[in-house]
C-alpha cells in the first residue's frame, strides 16, 4: 500500500476567478486580499503571484516576517499592510521593505511618530478603531482626536483607517448595524480633515451584508479559498481546496471489533475497513471529528472510531469492488476528505467548526501541496 504523505490540491484559478466574483460584489471598492497565515495555509507567494496578476495591488499580513517571506513574487506597486502593526527592533525591515503597518493603539502611534521622525523616512501607515469588537483597535475618541489634527495625520502617513466588524457572517445580528453607525460616525467627521484617506470596515462575509458596508476598500480573505461567506444560501464562492489521503491498509472484520483509541465503536463481521495516511498531527482532528466523512470511488465513507496522530480509518464496506481491492488484485483509491463535493464549509458545519479552522488546520508540513492553474 501507498504510505506517502496526503497531496493538497490548490486550484489558484478558482482564487482568481472567486476575487473576480468579490470585485463584481463591491463594484465600487478597492477589493484587496488577506494572504496571511501563509494564505490560510494554501500559500502566500503561490496565491499573491496570481491574484497580483489578475489586478490586486493591496495584500494584507499578520506580522512583517509573513510580508517579507513573498517579498521577492510581489512587484513594487503591491500595497502590503500588516494587521500586527510592528515589534520593537522590526522598524529598519518595516521600512526598508516599504511596508504598512495597521497601528492599533496610541503606544503603536506614538513609536511610528518617533521612527520617522528619528529617521526622517516618509512611510505610510494605517489606522484601526474599535467600532464595537472589542479586540485590537484605537478608542474611536482617541482616533478622532488624532484625526483631527490634519498636519500630524500627514506626518504620520497615514492612508486608510479600518475597522472590523464581529457577527458578519450573522447578517441579522443587530451588532453589524450598531458597528456600521459607529463606523459611519467616525469616517464622516475624518473626512472634514483627511479628505485622503480611504476606509475600511468589510471583511468577507461584511461584503455580502450590501452596498452600505463596503467603504472604500475590502478586505476578503477566507471568501477567497471557497469558504462560504453568506450563510443565507448556496455558497457563491468556487471550491479551491482538495486534500486526499492514501490508504496505508484495508482489512476485513472477520467478527465484530472494536476501533480504535477507546474502542468506542463496535463495527459487524464483514466490515471492511481502511487506514488512511493522515490523522490529528495533520488537522485532520478538526475536520473530521467523531462524525467525519471522506469520500472513496465516489461514495461517501464514514470515519470510523478516533482520528489517531498519524491516520484515520474509515468504513469502506459499500465502495464498489472493494473486495477486489481488499485482495489486492486492484490498487486502492485515495480517499478524499476535502474536494467539490465535501468543500470547506460543509465539512466545517458538520464538525461545527469555522472554515478558517479547516483551512489553517491542514497547513501540515507532510502534506505535499500541488497546484493548478495560474498560469499567466
Amino acid at each position: 500500500m501507498d504510505t506517502s504523505t496526503g497531496v493538497l490540491t490548490v486550484n489558484l484559478d478558482a482564487v482568481v476567478r472567486n476575487w473576480h466574483l468579490l470585485c463584481a460584489q463591491a463594484p465600487n471598492s478597492i477589493v484587496a486580499a488577506v494572504i496571511k497565515a501563509d494564505a490560510y495555509g494554501l500559500g502566500a507567494r503561490r496565491v499573491g503571484q496570481v491574484l497580483h496578476r489578475a489586478g490586486c495591488r493591496d495584500f494584507f499580513f499578520a506580522t512583517v516576517d509573513e510580508a517579507l517571506a513573498v517579498a521577492d513574487v510581489l512587484p513594487g506597486d503591491a500595497r502590503r499592510y500588516i494587521l500586527g502593526g510592528f515589534a520593537v527592533g522590526e522598524e529598519r525591515k518595516l521600512l526598508e521593505a516599504g511596508l504598512t503597518p495597521v497601528l492599533s493603539t496610541l503606544a503603536e502611534v506614538q513609536r511610528w511618530q518617533q521612527l520617522l521622525a528619528v529617521t526622517g523616512a516618509e512611510a505610510q501607515c494605517a489606522l484601526k478603531f474599535d467600532s464595537g469588537m472589542t479586540r485590537m483597535g484605537l478608542a474611536a475618541k482617541d482616533l478622532l482626536s488624532l484625526g483631527a489634527d490634519e498636519s500630524k495625520c500627514r506626518r504620520l502617513g497615514v492612508r486608510l483607517v479600518m475597522s472590523h466588524l464581529a457577527c458578519a457572517d450573522e447578517a441579522l445580528h443587530p451588532q453589524n448595524r450598531e458597528q456600521l453607525s459607529s463606523f459611519n460616525s467616525v469616517r464622516d467627521q475624518l473626512r472634514a480633515h483627511c479628505p485622503d484617506v480611504a476606509f475600511s470596515l468589510a471583511n468577507s462575509s461584511g461584503i455580502f451584508l450590501g452596498d452600505d458596508y463596503h467603504a472604500d476598500l475590502v478586505r476578503p480573505g477566507a471568501a477567497l479559498y471557497g469558504v462560504n461567506p453568506d450563510t443565507r444560501g448556496a455558497n457563491p464562492m468556487q471550491p479551491v481546496v482538495g486534500l486526499s489521503l492514501p490508504v496505508r491498509q484495508l482489512r476485513q472484520l472477520k467478527r465484530p471489533s472494536r476501533i480504535g483509541y477507546g474502542a468506542e465503536l463496535e463495527l459487524p463481521a464483514g466490515t471492511v475497513l481502511a487506514v488512511a495516511a493522515g490523522g490529528y498531527a495533520d488537522g485532520l482532528h478538526r475536520i473530521l471529528g467523531a462524525s467525519g466523512v471522506g469520500e472513496m470511488a465516489g461514495v461517501e465513507v464514514a470515519v470510523a472510531g478516533r482520528v489517531s496522530m498519524d491516520s484515520t480509518i474509515f468504513d469502506v464496506t459499500a465502495v464498489p469492488n472493494i473486495q477486489a481491492i481488499a485482495r489486492g488484485e486492484l490498487k486502492a483509491p485515495s480517499i478524499e476528505v476535502l474536494n467539490a463535493q465535501l468543500d470547506v464549509s460543509r465539512v466545517a458545519a458538520r464538525n461545527r467548526a469555522l472554515g478558517y479552522e479547516v483551512l489553517t488546520s491542514v497547513r501540515a508540513a507532510r502534506y505535499r501541496r500541488e497546484y493548478r492553474g495560474g498560469e499567466q
